[in-house]
C-alpha cells in the first residue's frame, strides 16, 4: 500500500507539473495569410517584404493583364521568375524590377504568353507564404525557391537536384503590363559578384533601380546577353540579361542576396553589407518574421472565430506594404525632378496612394506609426521642394499625377493637428497653399468658377474633382486658423463650400456643370460618366465629410438625408446596367471595391440613428473580406482597403479624415489592446459580441457611461479603457450624439 501510495504521489505530481507547462500563444504572424486578393480583382502579391521597406520579392507569372497588375494571379500555374519590386493592390501595372529565375536541364519549354522566359508550373500544394518569407516548388526543373528580404535587400535561395546544366537567370529586359525598360547594364566584378542598374518607364516615367547581387556559391561560368546577342561584361542595352551556370549535387543550396539603391551602385553595396553581410538565410528570415511580429503587436485582438482573427492580421498586414522606402542607407534617393537627392534627418518614402490613402491609411499610421508618419510627411515636404508641388500620386521619384485632388494636404494637417509636428511647419502650409492653386488639373477654372466644368476630355471626372478640392481647401482653411493666417483661412473656407455650386436641387445630386454655368443635360444618377472618378453620382453625393451638416440642410433635412442614405443601400443595379470594373462589393449603389463609398455607412450617426450605420458596417466587415484568395471585393490600394476594416473591426472610423475624431461603427473583436509608440494602451472591449448582437447598446469610456457616437484622437493617444456593450435589437432609445463634422477636436 505504500508503495501504491508513492506511486500516487509522484504520478500526482506530474499531473501538477504539467497543468503548470506554459502553453506559448501563438505568433501573430500565423494569422496572416498574405493569398488573401491574390485572386479576384484585390490585385495583390504574396511574396516576401519587411513593413514599408523598399523590396518586394514576389513570383511573377510573367504574362500581362489586369489581373496580374501584381505580378501574380491566383488562377495561374506557371512561375517566370521572382522581380523585386511590386506595387500592392493596384491598378497600376509597373515595377517588376530585376527578374531572377533558377533553371536546369529538366525543362526547356517556352511560351509566346510570358514572350518566351524560362518557366515552371506550380501548384499551391507546394506554396507557402507568411510574413517576410515565401516558398514555392518548381515543379518542371525539381528546384525549391525560397524568399525572403530586409528593407533594401531581396534574399533567395534554391534548392537544386544533381544537375550539370544548373543556372540562375537575371533578366533586366523583363517587363510586364505597362512597364518597359529604357537602359540596362551589368559588371560582373567577380565570380560571385554583379552589379549594375535599370532604368525604365511606365506608370512613373523615371525609374532607376541600382543593385548589387552577391552569390553564395562561385558561378563556374556565365552568358551575358546584350539584346539577346551574347557579349562581354560589362554591357549596357535596353535589354540585357546573364546566365550564371552552375553543377549541382543533389539537395545543393545556392543563395543569391540583391541589395538596391534608388541612386547609385556604392548605395546598394552598402545595403547589402549593412542588412545582409552573410548568406544565412535563416536568420535574415527570422530578423524579417520579428520585424512584422512587433508590428502586428501593436493591436493584439481577442475573439473566438480565428477566420476573423486571420482576417483581422492580415489587413493589419496589408495596411504596412506602403508607402515605401525610397532613400538608402547613404539617405539618398532619385528625387521627383530626376536629381539625386540627401534626405537630411529623416528616411524618404514613396508609393503614395493619396486618394485613397487618406482617407483611413494614414489616420491608422497617426496611432500606429507616429514616427514613420513624421518621415512620410517630410517625404512629402520633399516632393514639394523638388518638385513645387505636394504629389498626387507619386512612385519611385516620380509623379504619376493619377487620379485627382490635392490629397496630401489632409494628411500633412492631420499629422499637424494630432501633434506629429517633426517638419518644417510653415514650408507644409506653403506646400499646401502652392498646391492648391496651382493652374494645372483644372484648378485655375475651378479657383475662377468655384467648380471644374465638364470638358471634353474622357477622364473630365469634373464633379469629382471639385468636390475633393473643397474637401482639400477645407483642410488647408483649419491649418491657416491654427497658423494665424487668417485671410488664408477666410479664403479657403470660402473655397471648401465650393460643392454647393454644383449642387442640383431638382435631381438632389452632385450634376456635372458646364462652363456657362448650366448644368448638363443628360443626367442618370446611376450611370458611370466621364464625370465622376471611378463613380457614379450616387456614390460621389457624399464627398463632403467636412461639412455633412451642411449637405443635410440642403437636401432638406435629416428625414430626407437618411432616405437618400437608405436609398443608396438598397437601390441595387439591374442585370442591364453596365457596371465597370471598378465598381465592386456593390451594396445598392454603396460599392466597398472603391474609395468614395468608404465612409458613407457611416453617415447615420450625423442624423440620429446610429444603430443604422451598426447594421451596415457590420455587414460590411463580414461580407466584403474573406480569409482566401478572393477575399478583398476591391482592388486592396496601398492599405486603404486594409485600413477601414482594421479600423472599423476595432469599432470606429475616421469620416472626416482630418478631424481627430472616430465615427462608431459595430466593432466584431470581443476584445483589442492598441500598444502605443508612446507606452500607453487603449483598449476596447466588445461585451456580448456575435454575429447577432451588433448594435450598440451602451459605451463606457474609462469607468463613465458617454452619451456621443465618436472617439477622440487624443482620447485613443492618452491610454484608457472602451467598452461596447452590444445586443440583438437596435437601441432606439439611445441620446447618443455626433460630432460636428466640421469642428476640430485634434
Amino acid at each position: 500500500m505504500k508503495q501504491f501510495g508513492l506511486i500516487v504521489v509522484i504520478f500526482s505530481g506530474l499531473l501538477f507539473g504539467c497543468s503548470k507547462t506554459e502553453i506559448k500563444p501563438k505568433k501573430l504572424t500565423n494569422y496572416v495569410n498574405p493569398f488573401i486578393g491574390t485572386d479576384g480583382p484585390g490585385n495583390t502579391y504574396p511574396g516576401a517584404t519587411v513593413p514599408f521597406g523598399m523590396v518586394q520579392l514576389s513570383p511573377d507569372i510573367g504574362i500581362p493583364g489586369w489581373d496580374r497588375i501584381a505580378g501574380y494571379y491566383y488562377q495561374d500555374f506557371i512561375i517566370s521568375g521572382f522581380s523585386h519590386m511590386h506595387l500592392t493592390g493596384t491598378g497600376a501595372g509597373d515595377l517588376y524590377d530585376i527578374l531572377v529565375m533558377p533553371t536546369n536541364s529538366k525543362s526547356s519549354k517556352r511560351i509566346k504568353e510570358n514572350n518566351f522566359k524560362p518557366f515552371s508550373s506550380f501548384s499551391h500544394d507546394k506554396e507557402t507564404a507568411s510574413p517576410g518569407y515565401y516558398s514555392v516548388d518548381l515543379l518542371d526543373y525539381g528546384i525549391k525557391a525560397e524568399l525572403t528580404t530586409t528593407e533594401r535587400t531581396g534574399i533567395h535561395r534554391y534548392t537544386f537536384p544533381k544537375d550539370s546544366l544548373s543556372q540562375i537567370h537575371i533578366d533586366l529586359g523583363y517587363a510586364l503590363n505597362w512597364d518597359s525598360p529604357t537602359e540596362t547594364y551589368f559588371n560582373v566584378v567577380d565570380n560571385s559578384t554583379i552589379e549594375g542598374y535599370r532604368k525604365s518607364t511606365g506608370w512613373a516615367k523615371d525609374q532607376r533601380v541600382y543593385f548589387v547581387i552577391k552569390v553564395s556559391k562561385p558561378f563556374e561560368s556565365y552568358q551575358l546577353f546584350k539584346n539577346d546577342t551574347l557579349t562581354t561584361s560589362p554591357v549596357t542595352a535596353k535589354n540585357t540579361k546573364i546566365i550564371l551556370e552552375y553543377a549541382t549535387t543533389e539537395g545543393e543550396q545556392i543563395i543569391l542576396k540583391t541589395g538596391i539603391s534608388s541612386a547609385n551602385i556604392v548605395g546598394a553595396h552598402k545595403s547589402l553589407a549593412i542588412e545582409a553581410p552573410d548568406f544565412n538565410f535563416e536568420v535574415i528570415k527570422q530578423r524579417a518574421e520579428a520585424k512584422w511580429e512587433k508590428e502586428l503587436s501593436k493591436i493584439e485582438i481577442s475573439t473566438s472565430n480565428e477566420t476573423k482573427k486571420h482576417i483581422f492580421y492580415t489587413m493589419l498586414y496589408q495596411s504596412m506594404l506602403a508607402p515605401t522606402l525610397l532613400s538608402d542607407y547613404n539617405s539618398n534617393y532619385k528625387g521627383a525632378n530626376d536629381s539625386i537627392i540627401k534626405a537630411e534627418g529623416f528616411d524618404r518614402y514613396d508609393t503614395f496612394s493619396l486618394w485613397d490613402t487618406y482617407r483611413a491609411a494614414h489616420p491608422l499610421y497617426t496611432i500606429l506609426h507616429p514616427k514613420r508618419t513624421s518621415d512620410m510627411v517630410n517625404s512629402l515636404l520633399a516632393h514639394y521642394k523638388e518638385t513645387g508641388l505636394l504629389p498626387v500620386w507619386s512612385m519611385q521619384g516620380n509623379e504619376t499625377n493619377m487620379m485627382i485632388g490635392y490629397h496630401a494636404v489632409p494628411v500633412i494637417v492631420d499629422a499637424y493637428f494630432k501633434g506629429i509636428k517633426n517638419f518644417d511647419v510653415e514650408l507644409a502650409f506653403e506646400a499646401c497653399f502652392a498646391s492648391a492653386t496651382d493652374n494645372s488639373r483644372q484648378i485655375n477654372e475651378y479657383m475662377e468658377l468655384g467648380y471644374v466644368p465638364v470638358d471634353e476630355h474622357h477622364e473630365n471626372w469634373s464633379v469629382s474633382k471639385t468636390l475633393e478640392y473643397a474637401y482639400d481647401d477645407w483642410c488647408i482653411a483649419q491649418f491657416a486658423k491654427a497658423l494665424g493666417k487668417t485671410e488664408a483661412y477666410n479664403e479657403f473656407l470660402k473655397r471648401s463650400e465650393n460643392w454647393r455650386n454644383i449642387y442640383d436641387s431638382h435631381s438632389t445630386f452632385m450634376r456635372p456643370k458646364l462652363k456657362n454655368g448650366e448644368f448638363v443635360k443628360e443626367f442618370i444618377p446611376k450611370e458611370y460618366s466621364p464625370y465622376f472618378c471611378e463613380s457614379n453620382a450616387w456614390q460621389y453625393f457624399w464627398s463632403v465629410q467636412h461639412n455633412i451638416e451642411g449637405l443635410t440642410d440642403i437636401i432638406g433635412g435629416k428625414e430626407l438625408f437618411e432616405k437618400k442614405l437608405d436609398t443608396m443601400f438598397s437601390l441595387n443595379p439591374l442585370p442591364e446596367d453596365k457596371l465597370p470594373i471598378f465598381s465592386t462589393g456593390m451594396i445598392g449603389q454603396y460599392a466597398h471595391g472603391n474609395e468614395p463609398s468608404h465612409h458613407v455607412a457611416y453617415l447615420y450617426n450625423y442624423v440620429e440613428k446610429p444603430w443604422k450605420t451598426q447594421e451596415l458596417v457590420r455587414e460590411i466587415l463580414e461580407t466584403q473580406y474573406k480569409n482566401e484568395p478572393n477575399g478583398h471585393c476591391g482592388n486592396e490600394d496601398c492599405g486603404q482597403m486594409s485600413s477601414w476594416y482594421v479600423f472599423s473591426a476595432l469599432g470606429f472610423y475616421p469620416v472626416n479624415p482630418a478631424q481627430g475624431i472616430y465615427a462608431f461603427g459595430s466593432p466584431i473583436v470581443d476584445a483589442a489592446t492598441l500598444n502605443l509608440e508612446n507606452g500607453k494602451k487603449f483598449t476596447v472591449e466588445t461585451k456580448n459580441n456575435s454575429s447577432e448582437n451588433r448594435y450598440i447598446q451602451t459605451i463606457e469610456l474609462n469607468g463613465k457611461i458617454i452619451e456621443r457616437n465618436y472617439i477622440e484622437h487624443t482620447e485613443i493617444m492618452e491610454g484608457g479603457k472602451l467598452i461596447f456593450t452590444m445586443g440583438n435589437l437596435p437601441n432606439k432609445n439611445s441620446k447618443n450624439t455626433m460630432a460636428s463634422s466640421s469642428k476640430m477636436y485634434n
